[in-house]
């Protein structure tokens, strides 16, 4: 068989991705922390990208021989203007440092003379910081110290030794018979309850430390504790031969009892939310703003430009330049559209959510990607990257873009009521709800649909749980 090549020609469509579509379609899903940093970086990285500067910013140099003339203060309109003169200002600053309270209440006389900032800042101690404490100011033994620092430095930020005996004698070569005289003390550190291998245990160590041995609450927690925990009160006082009221009252004192005795030391940081959008009223106007602060402006350097266009540079020199003045061009542009995206979406938002906004909660409206894909022409795929940690500050509060986009349930009237809505009103009921006599999940489901909205049972049970929210027999308070 002959072989030979031939040309033909041959239509095909085909999605490419390019370096740019791929930065602007990754900036669209930034917050605007991380695009804040990505451009420092390229700020960092790239000599023909610069920072604007504002015009009020801009000051130009005051000549020598101005600055010694002494300056009389323009009182002839009402605004104060604050003269800055060579040393006369230096003069004035450091008599107003000199007079500067600090927070001691006292006056320095010079830099040196102040105490430290450094002394000023304080660190919260942790949990292995007050046990450690605690071990060393108590009465051990060198070999008891190293045991004991052993065991603190595997106990968790909850309060619970997460090491077996086993593995803590083999670390310090010594038997179990002294590990657990070193354990048993530290059980009884502050905060009662650490240093517990599991539950149990810590609520063991809590309801002695109350002189409870021999009590209905000890005998409950070492053989009774699932029972407790399905409250299942009358079988508890069969087993135990006592009334059921003394099970009620044990049940309420082991309910006072801390769980995780190390959480109040916890060293969990606090993350604070930066609104991206901010919705305010103006009359009866709903006015959208971005959030740009912190976020620079950019522009291109003109001192490699005119270079490149003086000829000036070589070619290497030159393809250098014009690669890093496209990659800059294309920064500015993608921000721009980015921002230009967030505003739009952030403005059907406000058009479909307008009653929400007046309100509140129960009349927010059921939304979905599309319908504001349609309504400012763009795919869902662009809506959804937009909306992704992405948050708006509006009159009702801070929520996250993603909030507005929900399902709707039905109601007798032939209308929709959005699935977040129908939630608040089951949180409602339940804490309006008698403890003593708790509603099922069917009874919520028939005041629903008094209300005109058409929900079944296992929907409300779907957003109880989604709530977080116990069972009737959870909810059920026996006491």
């Amino acid at each position: 068989m002959a072989m030979e090549m031939r040309q033909q020609l041959k239509m095909t469509q085909q999605l490419v991705m390019t370096p740019q579509l791929q930065q602007a379609i990754k900036l669209l899903q930034l917050t605007r922390l991380e695009l804040q940093d990505l451009v420092r970086q390229e700020l960092e990285e790239n000599p023909l990208l610069e920072e604007t500067v504002e015009a009020d910013e801009v000051r130009e140099p005051e000549p020598l021989e101005t600055a010694e003339k002494e300056v009389e203060p323009d009182t002839s309109n009402d605004e104060f203007h604050e003269v800055q003169t060579g040393e006369d200002t230096l003069r004035d600053w450091d008599s107003y440092l000199d007079g500067y309270n600090y927070s001691s209440g006292e006056q320095y006389s010079g830099d040196d003379d102040r105490p430290s900032f450094e002394n000023l800042l304080t660190r919260k101690d942790t949990l292995i910081d007050h046990l450690l404490w605690q071990l060393h100011m108590g009465h051990f033994t060198p070999e008891e110290t190293a045991i004991g620092e052993e065991i603190i430095g595997n106990i968790d930020e909850g309060g619970y030794l997460r090491l077996s005996m086993e593995e803590i004698c083999l670390a310090c070569s010594v038997t179990e018979e002294t590990v657990l005289p070193v354990l048993e003390r530290i059980q009884e550190f502050d905060p009662t309850g650490v240093g517990a291998r599991d539950l149990r245990e810590c609520l063991l160590i809590q309801a002695r430390f109350l002189g409870m041995q021999g009590s209905v609450v000890e005998r409950i927690l070492q053989n009774h504790l699932k029972d407790l925990e399905t409250r299942k009160y009358k079988e508890i006082a069969r087993a135990l031969g006592v009334d059921v009221n003394q099970v009620h009252v044990a049940a309420s004192i082991i309910s006072g009892f801390d769980p995780h005795p190390g959480r109040i030391y916890g060293s969990e940081d606090v993350h604070y939310i930066s609104a991206d959008i901010f919705v305010s009223k103006l009359g009866d106007e709903y006015i959208v703003m971005m959030n740009e602060d912190g976020l620079p402006n950019l522009k291109v350097s003109p001192y490699y430009n005119d270079a490149r266009s003086n000829g000036s540079v070589d070619t290497k020199a030159e393809e250098y330049i014009g690669e890093k003045m496209r990659s800059a061009m294309w920064l500015i542009k993608s921000i721009q559209q980015r921002q230009r995206t967030i505003y739009k979406v952030a403005k059907s938002i406000v058009r479909f959510q307008r009653e929400f906004l007046d309100r509140g909660i129960e009349y927010l409206r059921p939304l979905v990607l599309r319908d504001v894909a349609d309504d400012i022409g763009m795919h869902e795929s662009t809506i959804s990257r937009v909306t992704t940690n992405k948050y708006m500050q509006t009159p009702q509060g801070l929520f996250e873009l993603k909030y507005f986009f929900n399902s709707g349930l039905s109601t007798s009237g032939g209308d929709f009521v959005a699935s977040e809505s129908v939630k608040t009103r089951i949180r409602d009921i339940i804490e309006k709800e008698d403890p003593k006599k708790p509603l099922s999940d069917q009874k919520i489901a028939e005041i629903l649909s008094g209300e005109t909205v058409n929900i079944a049972r296992r929907t409300v049970t779907k957003y109880r749980e989604l709530l977080r929210l116990g069972s009737s027999s959870e909810r059920k308070k026996h006491f």
